[in-house]
């Protein structure tokens, strides 16, 4: 007997409204004629940028530990994050600063969680979204659970889970995505595809021509997008989770972009890629290119980027100074969120580091 490789007959067609130069494609949908709404979204993208450049320097300098960048992915963080409602769940993987910022976390949050402060996870505003996911793919089976007890409880509520390119090759996302067709569960996965799992391209991750297709297993509906158009991320993402929030089940969303970043600060891209195909992809990248549609529109002029690029600076600042004046926790909180009774074997070790914390000896 002979295997024979299944290819599928055409790739599919990407969904794209905001061209690469700024321009206007295809008929947009009503939301988007609405400048005012672009024009929040432009400086939600701006200010997570400004953020992210931040981060880079405070890690850089000692004041943070290893960060993963977001630079290139803010128009898929702020579109998803949009297209949610406030009671629906947040499952995100470690490269989603953008979405989570405008869910509510704030940057003194995110500043605490990379610097090594668990209390970073501790959202004020958002308390159902999970904490940053960093083993891959693992949040899948988070967010099917999360979106089977939905179901279960007949809530009108819908959970959002991102991962990486990489993550679709492991078997929790598979899994995961298995189950959420069966079950029809009120669930969205978004691929960013940034087209590097660390040093690994995306045409050696998978077979297939588009990751989207790997919903067909499952028969869970896909979709690829172009995830530098922040019009077309909010346009598909708010129809997969009011698809969800009706009863009629998963999608699955394959948002194309690029990691004009290293993997994290711990990487140098620069050892596997060349700086000619970098180049390329920043021709693409998403806020310069809402930004020249703003321009284009008159929606948007050189003092109105000047002003803003000001405000984003000093709240950045203000949100770093904030986090630097974070006083540490005593060395004992490291039991205090393990267990809701503490075991009887660690009440000893409990009382002994508390001992030699009061003694000044870790200081």
């Amino acid at each position: 007997m002979q295997f024979q490789t299944h290819t599928p007959s055409t790739d599919l067609e990407s969904h794209q409204f905001l061209l690469v130069d700024g321009k206007a494609s295809g008929q947009w949908p009503q939301w988007a004629q609405d400048g005012d709404r672009l024009i929040e979204s432009y400086k939600s993208m701006v200010l997570t940028r400004v953020f992210d450049t931040k981060c880079i320097a405070l890690q850089r300098t000692g004041k943070m530990g290893t960060y993963p960048s977001c630079l290139g992915q803010e128009a898929i963080g702020v579109g998803l994050a949009q297209a949610m409602r406030k009671e629906d769940v947040f499952i995100p993987y470690y490269r989603d600063q953008a979405a989570q910022l405008v869910r509510g976390v704030t940057m003194v949050d995110i500043l605490r969680y990379w610097g090594g402060d668990e209390r970073g996870s501790d959202y004020a505003n958002c308390r159902e979204d999970l904490p940053n996911c960093v083993p891959i793919a693992t949040q899948c089976g988070h967010a099917a659970g999360i979106a089977s007890a939905f179901k279960i409880r007949k809530q009108p509520r819908v959970a959002v889970c991102t991962l990486g390119d990489g993550a679709t090759s492991k078997g929790d996302f598979l899994e995961a995505l298995n189950l959420a067709g069966l079950w029809k569960l009120p669930l969205v996965f978004i691929i960013n595809n940034n087209q590097w799992a660390i040093s690994t391209p995306r045409h050696l991750q998978s077979g297939l021509a588009d990751l989207a297709d790997k919903g067909q297993a499952a028969a869970v509906p896909g979709e690829k997008i172009d995830g530098n158009d922040l019009i077309a991320v909010y346009d598909s993402v708010s129809r997969a989770v009011e698809r969800a929030r009706a009863g009629k089940g998963p999608s699955l969303i394959e948002a194309v972009s690029y990691r004009l970043s290293d993997h994290t600060t711990a990487d140098d891209a620069s050892r596997y890629r060349s700086a000619e195909e970098v180049n390329r992809a920043w021709q693409q990248e998403p806020i310069k290119r809402l930004q020249q549609y703003l321009n284009r529109a008159d929606l948007w002029h050189e003092d109105d980027e000047v002003a803003l690029q000001q405000q984003c600076q000093q709240m950045v600042e203000a949100a770093v100074e904030t986090y630097l004046k974070t006083p540490p926790q005593p060395p004992e909180a490291m039991f205090d969120y393990l267990y809701a009774e503490l075991p009887k074997p660690y009440q000893a070790q409990y009382e002994q580091v508390k001992q030699k914390a009061q003694g000044g000896q870790y200081e």
